[in-house]
């Protein structure tokens, strides 16, 4: 843990002065009662931003996060009731409103200030500057794997600690005794000492008078009631029978429905539209063109081009309508792109090298290459990549009287929010988001796009709608995953030992750390060069490591090989001096049996990513019979720190690498005349469950700083899975997908 500096202390003072926060910081005190009435029902008592009671001794969690199927919900309920000590048969949870009011901080905290120890007296100043800064940024999002190792760590468990240590207080005060006396356990109030016990609720009344501690004592691991062990997801039992509300569940009285049409060449527009054909399909209520948007936030910048949507009684004869438009679309200079051109310009780029920019350089690099015993050089490239989330975009707006209320289902709410009140002229005050369950997300829902676009539909036609994406809008309008590509070069010394490792590629996002490897090497030089395209591009699972992982645990692989080495031996040699990355690879080579011969034909493969706070190994097997491919077995470890919900890690490495086998088996977006080629599941297939192999996870908690379970999973699958298909074959997989080399899949 870092201590407290007068820098930092400084920091600190120029985020609140510095353009993120006007005005002076605020020591927040216990703000629950100055926006109760957003998060309460007339039986509840709203304790904390996070935390409110009922009189049925009921607890609820309020989650700033959106659950798209990861138990988001669950996982943070648990840290709060462990914290608590309540019983978890009376703990529940519900998403935060989409008001300031609710904004992360604990979020900004834990990027902001992870690991600084800071004076108690500090701590509700520092608190009051994130407030803001999280209020002024819109700050409640959920990506990046942060929820639990961020709002989990830095939120609920100091919010459930906090409301222990005001519900003793108000025990205390309300039995005339000393609190030390007081014991919290299973949501009831103990003084041991006269068998005396009541339930929290009893005194919650006069604990929401309280302020909370700014820094309570929280658990050690050992202490763990709730966290680390299997529960119920609360989210589960409505999914089953079918009372979830997901936004396409939503009626509203006398409303619409439409769906939409952009320009096939990203940065095209509408010329002229025919809608006589249209006009005529029964039902059909009108035809609207949207205007373009652009919109700033903390996700990204977002822009759109003007489109087209049919609005209908219902949703069938607005896509019969939409189908039957003839539309002239305006001409651009990208209308004769293609993939094969982008990446000649991915080649030309990378082999120019102008405007290079350096991730790492270490060492002396020309040295090492020019006394190498054997130089290794390979190319690897991976196309563009589409979310393709179970629920297509959809959303239902009415907008009235200067007022909006909009249900969807979205990644960043308070950003939603904003975005449709700037399109529509609004006070942001004067919309109201219903943000509902998703089916999916994967970075595509941090685009407010869709929202936009539903907002205007209803303020233009007078009526509620609901706008449902096609999937083929949806395949071929997305913010994509970008294509790159990744140039290597490895130096070998007469023993194979890595002296040297070079490696460019095309194009960069985030996070910034993505493309560097863990393994000793005395000279490193990684960098990038820009090469933009006319695609649109944005965070998709795991975001730059699902290519990084690829390249870099393929290309370890190679030097491995033509070492005449062991592929897991040669990483554990150089992996000494992390001891950490070390015990997950090892433990994945053993439960993978790594030693134990396979039968002709067979082949094992194995990769090693660090990813947003946590380490992941995999090992995959597979069978190649005729050039049949079969993917039979994976095994995963992941060193996450330590595991809040153990079956739900491994349900959210089991969908990564589900995830990260389809996009390397099959996914590619190609563009042609430049426009995306693909428009359903037909040619953009994803791993069906009898092409699903059998999946392993072992968790390791090693009591480092807790890391994200939701993407780390996969971009090892990736490079395990080619390095199997090597170790099975002799041929080296160096472009995905899988589909388009000799194998069958």
């Amino acid at each position: 843990m870092g201590k407290w500096t007068r820098r930092g202390f400084i920091s600190a003072g120029v985020i609140a002065g510095g353009g993120l926060i006007v005005g002076v910081a605020i020591r927040p005190g216990n703000r629950a009662g100055d926006f109760a009435s957003y998060a309460k029902g007339d039986d509840e008592t709203l304790l904390h931003t996070w935390v409110k009671l009922d009189s049925n001794n009921v607890v609820t969690a309020i989650v700033p996060h959106s659950e798209m199927g990861q138990g988001v919900g669950t996982a943070l309920a648990q840290m709060l009731a462990d914290e608590l000590d309540a019983d978890w048969n009376l703990v529940k949870f519900e998403e935060a409103p989409a008001i300031s009011a609710f904004a992360n901080y604990p979020m900004g905290k834990a990027i902001l200030m992870g690991g600084v120890e800071m004076p108690d007296f500090v701590v509700p100043t520092v608190d009051g500057v994130l407030i803001r800064t999280a209020q002024a940024l819109d700050l409640q999002i959920t990506g990046g794997s942060l929820s639990v190792r961020t709002t989990g760590a830095y939120g609920m468990r100091v919010a459930g600690a906090a409301v222990k240590e005001m519900l003793r207080i108000a025990a205390a005060e309300a039995w005339q005794v000393p609190v030390e006396k007081v014991v919290a356990r299973d949501s009831q109030m103990i003084h041991e000492e006269t068998g005396r016990s009541e339930p929290y609720s009893t005194f919650a009344a006069a604990a929401a008078e309280m302020t909370p501690p700014a820094s309570p004592i929280l658990k050690t691991p050992d202490q763990f009631k709730i966290m680390g062990r299997h529960v119920q997801r609360h989210d589960l039992p409505s999914k089953v029978d079918g009372t979830a509300t997901f936004a396409l569940d939503v009626r509203v009285p006398n409303m619409l429905y439409a769906t939409v049409k952009r320009a096939p060449t990203f940065g095209g527009g509408v010329e002229n539209i025919d809608d006589t054909l249209t006009r005529a399909v029964k039902g059909v209520v009108d035809v609207v063109r949207l205007p373009a948007a652009e919109i700033s936030a903390l996700i990204g910048g977002f822009s759109s081009v003007e489109s087209v949507a049919v609005v209908a009684e219902g949703y069938w004869q607005a896509k019969q309508g939409l189908d039957a438009l003839n539309i002239k679309w305006v001409a651009t200079e990208n209308d004769a792109v293609s993939s094969d051109a982008i990446f000649a310009q991915f080649d030309r780029d990378i082999t120019a090298g102008i405007d290079r920019q350096a991730d790492i350089s270490q060492g002396d690099l020309a040295a090492s290459m020019s006394s190498a015993a054997q130089v290794i050089e390979a190319d690897y490239q991976v196309p563009f990549l589409a979310h393709t989330c179970m629920e297509p975009l959809n959303a239902t707006a009415v907008v009235k009287d200067g007022f909006c209320e909009i249900w969807i289902g979205c990644q960043s709410p308070l950003s939603f929010r904003q975005a449709v009140a700037d399109s529509l002229g609004f006070e942001v005050e004067n919309v109201t988001l219903n943000n509902c369950f998703m089916g999916g997300g994967f970075g595509r829902k941090s685009r407010p796009d869709y929202a936009v676009q539903v907002a205007q539909l209803a303020a233009k036609v007078g009526r509620p709608v609901q706008l449902i994406w096609s999937r083929e809008e949806d395949v071929q309008q997305d913010f994509y995953r970008p294509a790159v590509q990744s140039r290597f070069r490895g130096a070998l010394d007469e023993a194979g030992n890595l002296t040297a490792w070079e490696n460019t590629y095309a194009g960069k996002m985030e996070p910034v750390e993505s493309p560097l490897i863990p393994y000793t090497v005395a000279a490193k030089e990684i960098g990038h060069v820009a090469s933009p395209t006319h695609i649109p591009l944005g965070a998709w699972r795991s975001v730059d490591h699902s290519q990084h992982g690829f390249f870099t645990e393929s290309f370890i692989d190679e030097v491995a090989v033509a070492a005449g080495q062991d592929s897991y031996e040669y990483r554990a040699a150089r992996l000494k001096h992390l001891p950490r990355q070390l015990a997950v690879l090892r433990k994945a080579a053993t439960e993978a049996q790594w030693d134990v011969p396979l039968a002709p034909g067979r082949g094992r493969g194995i990769a090693l990513q660090e990813s947003f706070g946590s380490i992941v190994a995999e090992v995959v097997e597979v069978t190649v019979n005729n050039g049949n491919l079969s993917v039979d077995r994976v095994v995963a470890v992941i060193d996450a720190g330590y595991a809040i919900s153990p079956d739900g890690m491994k349900a959210q490495i089991e969908s990564g690498i589900i995830y990260g086998l389809s996009a390397a088996l099959y996914g590619e977006i190609t563009i042609k005349d430049g426009a995306v080629a693909q428009s359903n599941f037909h040619d953009y297939p994803s791993v069906r469950m009898s092409k699903a192999p059998a999946i392993e996870t072992h968790i390791i908690n090693s009591g480092e700083v807790m890391g994200g379970a939701g993407e780390p999973g996969t971009p090892p699958i990736a490079p395990a899975l080619a390095n199997a298909i090597f170790n099975a074959t002799g041929e080296r997989i160096r472009q995905l997908p899988i589909k388009n080399s000799a194998l069958k899949v």
